[in-house]
């Protein structure tokens, strides 16, 4: 089982430096420090960029700080305004250069990092304006060389950087330089990849609005800082991770020449992190520690990598792929394989609310109470359908007592196109029946009319859109087998900006989480345990239900002693099978059944707003996932299914 605390920042260490390596460490070519979450990082770094601002004021000397924009350093910020609002620390001498700026985007517009940059830091802290510096750019193309030239003399005239900060971009970018850009690159126009505006698609609500070009610090520019760190949070960034610090330098990979500077840290979440050799098969990097979650993940890696099913794993297969250690611990090949072999197999049970009158000791979940009490907590208004929704109907089928609990309206994720055709609809039937269409009519026009990319939808066009998901959300809950009443809509606030970019998660948000536990005193909880994007609407969602949890075990013991809590993943990935704890197979028709509950969601079929880079309809990828736990668990020598649904268990 995982297990959560809560750290202050007081509880972190932020003594993260050190010089020189372990044979852990040897196959990385970049100073690497990783923390249990992106929380401790950012605090962390903010503190070093503290003791740096302080050190050189006591010098007498301005602080020159390379800036980053993007959801990598938004706490970094947050602490950086709590120290300047609680602890004094003085911005006043602080000189800053952002990293970049899209091309031919206003600084007003709410899009630009001009306006990114004043919300998270600068409005907040007593910086001086003459001492910030961004790219402009809204300005004409014969001008951006100029501009580019001028920013490079401006550094230096500052006295060049003392700190960088930087993020990492799936493509292997830092600022904006993507794959193909020269280690002696200077500030300039880019062309961004694909990819990275995929990656910046949900922000300007739709990959068309995205600017195809911007504005960046040079990869030379960025080295000539006297000193780098590089944030990156989230399993999306691990494989990226792991070419930056292990692999080659290559301009196609930019953030690979980092090894070249002298005085670079990478600062790493545990997802993030995951890739690396030393996490990822530490038994190929030295010896090992070996516990019995490392032992399962072993044996996992090692049936797939000699492509076999895990009883048919020989002393040889060990002894040639770094576990002889292992083996000599335990024996023999077939004591390991065997309980391995029944550790997987106990995982997967088609009673994922318990098997009434049975021995439960080797099951997932508890036999008692017969008939739980459950809530199935949805992000968005198709989270429960997409990622659990074969799960869902059975519990529900079996006779528990399941209430889904939809946390955000999701209305960002409907188009104009829909709503406009809905409030049409409801315009014609009140017409029907001699009602007023005044504010309809206005709504209307609103959706009908030329509207600049990305704006934000009225109060009126968002209830609109809101309302419009909440009947979809219901529809596939009732096909699912619930009755209304156990249907619940909290509509959190902290969604509601009309913007994908949230407000940050507020004591209302968490209320309305901890009420509904607090009533219905389950047994089981189920939640999105997306944990990557640290501002991610899952991400915040998840925080929700762990606050609440915390705040109810200490104010109110009692409701929550008998309460699980369950997490599964969203539409894009499965949790790795040596992390698995309880796998829920799906027949042929229990799939087709799940389609069918995710169909309902018709909002989000046919060319959703957020898409991401994969193609696939939603549905298409629910199964592909489902259909590829089910092959591995085949793989590995157990029964074949023809679909898992799968998750782990979290100790609150």
């Amino acid at each position: 089982m995982l297990d959560l605390s809560i750290h202050s920042s007081s509880d972190v260490d932020i003594s993260y430096r050190h010089v020189g390596s372990t044979d852990v460490t040897r196959y990385e070519k970049m100073h690497v420090e990783v923390f249990r979450d992106s929380g401790q990082a950012s605090i962390a770094v903010a503190h070093e960029i503290a003791d740096l601002i302080r050190e050189k004021a006591g010098r007498g000397e301005p602080c020159v700080l390379g800036l980053a924009t993007g959801s990598s350093p938004i706490r970094v910020y947050a602490e950086l305004v709590r120290l300047h609002r609680e602890e004094g620390l003085d911005f006043s001498q602080v000189i800053s250069f952002n990293l970049d700026e899209y091309f031919e985007l206003p600084r007003g517009s709410r899009h630009s990092y001009w306006y990114f940059m004043h919300q998270h830091l600068f409005n907040h802290v007593n910086i001086k304006p003459k001492n910030i510096h961004i790219p402009r750019g809204n300005l004409a193309l014969e001008d951006v060389y100029e501009q580019c030239m001028a920013y490079e003399k401006m550094i230096k005239e500052a006295g060049g950087l003392d700190f960088q900060l930087l993020g990492i971009g799936r493509t292997g970018h830092v600022g904006f330089n993507e794959p193909g850009s020269h280690r002696r690159s200077l500030t300039r126009l880019i062309t961004l990849d694909h990819l990275t505006r995929v990656d910046a698609a949900a922000d300007f609500q739709g990959l068309s609005n995205v600017p195809t070009r911007a504005i960046t610090m040079g990869i030379q520019t960025i080295n000539q800082a006297r000193r780098i760190v590089l944030l990156a949070w989230g399993h999306k960034k691990a494989e990226i991770i792991q070419k930056t610090i292990e692999g080659e330098r290559t301009p196609e990979i930019p953030a690979t020449y980092l090894q070249d500077h002298p005085n670079v840290t990478i600062l790493l979440d545990e997802e993030s992190s995951a890739d690396l050799r030393r996490f990822n098969t530490p038994w190929l990097v030295g010896p090992c520690e070996w516990t019995d979650t490392l032992e399962r993940k072993a044996i996992i890696w090692l049936s797939r990598h000699v492509d076999k099913p895990i009883l048919k794993l020989t002393e040889r297969d060990y002894n040639s792929n770094g576990m002889s250690d292992l083996l000599a611990l335990h024996g023999s090949a077939y004591d390991l394989n065997i309980r391995m072999f029944n550790q997987l197999q106990r995982t997967i049970t088609g009673w994922p609310g318990g098997k009434p009158d049975v021995d439960d000791s080797q099951r997932p979940e508890r036999k008692s109470p017969a008939r739980k009490r459950v809530i199935l907590f949805s992000p968005h208004p198709d989270d429960d359908v997409i990622s659990m929704g074969g799960t869902f109907a059975r519990l529900v089928n079996q006779g528990h007592d399941v209430h889904v609990a939809y946390q955000t309206s999701g209305n960002i994720a409907v188009s104009d196109r829909d709503a406009r055709r809905f409030a049409e609809f409801a315009r014609d039937l009140n017409e029907q029946y001699g009602s007023g269409n005044a504010r309809l009519d206005f709504v209307i026009q609103e959706l009908s009319g030329e509207r600049e990319k990305g704006e934000v939808d009225s109060l009126d066009v968002r209830t609109i859109k809101g309302l419009i998901r909440r009947g979809e959300a219901m529809a596939g809950a009732r096909f699912v087998g619930l009755e209304d009443d156990h249907i619940h809509f909290l509509d959190m606030p902290f969604y509601e900006t009309g913007m994908h970019r949230k407000d940050e998660l507020g004591p209302e948000d968490i209320a309305l989480v901890r009420e509904l536990i607090e009533k219905v005193r389950p047994h089981q909880i189920f939640a999105a345990g997306d944990l990557a994007d640290p501002h991610g609407t899952h991400k915040v969602c998840l925080d929700s239900i762990f606050m609440a949890l915390g705040q109810l075990k200490d104010s109110n013991p009692e409701s929550v002693a008998d309460t699980w809590l369950w997490l599964y993943r969203g539409a894009w990935q499965e949790w790795p099978i040596h992390e698995i704890e309880m796998a829920v197979p799906l027949s042929p028709a229990q799939v087709e059944a799940k389609r069918n509950a995710i169909f309902f969601h018709q909002s989000q079929k046919d060319g959703v707003m957020f898409q991401g880079e994969d193609e696939r309809e939603f549905w298409q990828r629910a199964e592909q996932r489902n259909r590829e736990t089910a092959r591995l668990y085949n793989q590995l020598g157990l029964t074949e299914y023809e679909a898992i649904e799968a998750f782990r268990r979290w100790k609150f």
